[in-house]
């Protein structure tokens, strides 16, 4: 007699792509990204290949990445820095995990010359 079946359930992955400090400033579109992470997210070796599988969407500040496949965080981490280099943002901007599930958008912490002098 063989053994019943058991149905794997799908998990349904999803990631956060938190943009607050760059949009308010002014220095990206949210609806960009959103565009750049259709274009560019492969689905089984191929691009533009999403269908059900991946859904990508955008709020006020954050884009959410929902998958019912496996996907990788850091596969977006990798798409989120090409997309920052493509804008010519890479310079200023670094992407920070904010938690388990969540990338931040951060500025560099950057010291100027005249504090480093008075220091000394």
């Amino acid at each position: 007699m063989p053994k019943p079946v058991k149905k794997k359930l799908k998990k349904v992955i999803q990631f956060n792509l938190d943009c607050t400090t760059p949009i308010e400033d002014g220095i990206m579109d949210i609806a960009n990204l959103q565009t750049f992470l259709i274009e560019k997210i492969k689905v089984n070796g191929k691009k533009n290949n999403l269908a059900d599988s991946v859904v990508v969407t955008h709020d006020k500040n954050k884009v959410t990445v929902t998958a019912n496949i496996p996907f990788s965080k850091r596969y977006l981490k990798y798409l989120s820095k090409k997309y920052l280099k493509k804008n010519s943002l890479r310079d200023w901007l670094r992407v920070v995990s904010k938690d388990r599930i969540t990338y931040d958008f951060r500025y560099f912490n950057v010291n100027t010359d005249d504090d480093e002098e008075e220091n000394e």
